[in-house]
């Protein structure tokens, strides 16, 4: 059985061993590894490499960090396929699905080869008689990197890079679900020539999380992750006094409006919604219709997910795999009992739909694509990140009744407005209380160069994830004023000095 390390100073480190979870193949339920679970003081170890090598690669050149990016770069593309299998053996998602992600992580990386310019100060030349000011931007020492299960490569690419690339050491501490990316990646970033304890790994459970937000040696701490724990780890990091960035959960409404292309509408939710299982912060969770688009909508969905083909991420054939946990599982399909009861129509029934593979798959963590129509707020599924393959369809009379609805919605992640008319869209665009918008586009998840972050209670923090503001969490400004005197310059002057 595969035994699964953390990465500590330039290599795979045991630690004290005493603690293990397995690690599981969704599509069958048989546990495929075991993994360590980080003691205090595995990451005590973590953090003394990172704090020994920070001093080396702060000063290390631009030119050598970008070498060494450009370096891993290449490493990454070579080797993706590698990686995605990684993934779908142990999330479960198809494997073009998880090859997907290892590209939209590697457009991060290829984003922090820029670093030279994106590193550049100010300057401003006799702001006094003969003085000059600047700016620089220095790294904030050892940061840390807290990911979920459902993007084991992608998300700790929105970090680890420009985190590196700015001049700081990291610390990664992965989903204990689907840990065998995270190693991949150390070792990538090895044979790059990356120097030891630069990047490490720390595999674990809460005891891990929580010695990382408590640790002293660690300056600032990234999380992706549900709301209520991206607002425990912005609490106690930011009460240990660290910079911290906690992006948490979401209910991504795309509301219809009639004028809509309703053929591109349905392929949009189908996508949108069942795409990696519907495990992903940015799936479209909530239809909204605008009367009278529902009904024709509503069928539109049914001809597309009959089609679907749900089976093991392994097969080609499949377009949508089981879900990472048995548990989860079982949470996910308990929202359309919940949802019936509540007075939701199941127009749909994923635990009815046809799985690929036969018996092999009878054990897995199956849940098929499952539509709850006539949804209204106060009930469950509503209400819940439920993240998983439940899509739930409310039905408004105007456009108004759509804006209120996105906008009453606790969280503020992501959204998304079909509609033929520019007037309708750039006024949703302007009014819409959400971090990202897309118009025609079901999940407008940015380019690596703007930045990923929501509003409401999916962020805690001030600081959305890569691009400029990925820069600026992870370097501080330093503001130097400075007169090189020429030799006829002298005497004492007690006066108060002034610009002059």
């Amino acid at each position: 059985m595969k035994q699964i390390a953390h990465w500590i100073n330039g290599k795979p480190f045991d630690g004290a061993g005493e603690r293990r979870g397995d690690v599981y193949d969704p599509s069958t339920g048989a546990v495929s590894g075991q993994v360590n679970l980080a003691s205090v003081a595995d990451v005590d170890a973590a953090v003394a490499a990172a704090r020994a090598a920070f001093p080396g690669w702060r000063d290390a050149s631009l030119s050598t960090r970008t070498r060494v990016l450009f370096k891993f770069r290449e490493l990454l593309v070579e080797h993706r396929q590698e990686i995605a299998e990684l993934i779908s053996s142990e999330h479960g998602k198809v494997v073009s699905d998880a090859a997907g992600e290892v590209a939209r992580g590697l457009e991060v990386v290829e984003f922090a080869c820029g670093i030279p310019h994106l590193l550049k100060g100010g300057y401003s030349e006799n702001v006094s008689t003969k003085v000059d000011a600047y700016s620089i931007l220095q790294p904030v020492g050892v940061a840390a990197g807290i990911t979920p299960f459902n993007f084991p490569a992608m998300v700790p690419m929105w970090m680890f890079p420009v985190a590196i690339a700015c001049g700081n050491t990291f610390i990664l501490k992965p989903s204990e679900k689907d840990p065998s990316a995270s190693l991949r990646l150390a070792e990538l970033w090895a044979e790059a020539g990356l120097p030891d304890g630069v990047f490490n790994v720390v595999q674990g459970d809460k005891e891990a999380v929580d010695a990382i937000l408590q640790h002293p040696g660690i300056d600032a701490v990234s999380f992706v992750g549900s709301t209520p724990i991206a607002k425990y780890i912005y609490e106690t990091s930011a009460r240990a006094g660290k910079r911290v960035q906690a992006l948490g959960g979401a209910k991504n409404h795309m509301v219809v409006l009639p004028d809509a292309d309703l053929d591109l509408a349905a392929d949009a939710a189908v996508s949108a919604g069942f795409g990696s299982a519907g495990e992903r912060c940015m799936a479209i969770s909530v239809l909204t219709c605008v009367d009278p688009a529902g009904d024709e909508l509503m069928e539109k969905i049914k001809e597309r997910v009959a089609r679907l083909r749900v089976g093991p991420g392994t097969d080609e054939r499949s377009e949508m795999g089981p879900l990472v946990t048995r548990e989860h599982r079982d949470k996910v399909a308990s929202y359309l009992e919940s949802g019936v009861r509540e007075g939701a129509t199941l127009a749909i029934d994923g635990r009815m739909h046809p799985v690929l593979g036969g018996p092999d798959t009878g054990d897995g963590f199956w849940l098929g694509p499952t539509v709850l129509d006539h949804v209204t707020p106060e009930m469950a599924a509503y209400r819940d990140e439920i993240f998983g393959p439940v899509l739930s369809v409310v039905r408004v009379p105007t456009y108004d009744a759509a804006l209120e609805l996105v906008n009453e919605n606790p969280y503020g992640n992501g959204t998304a407005i079909f509609t033929n008319d520019g007037g309708a869209a750039r006024r949703f665009q302007n009014e819409v209380q959400v971090g990202m918008v897309g118009v025609n586009v079901p999940i407008p998840v940015p380019m690596a160069y703007y930045s990923f972050g929501g509003w409401k209670n999916s962020l805690f923090g001030d600081s959305h994830a890569h691009g400029m503001e990925g820069v600026h969490f992870y370097t501080r400004t330093k503001a130097i004023t400075a007169r090189w005197l020429d030799p006829s310059h002298g005497g004492v002057n007690l006066g108060f000095p002034t610009s002059g």
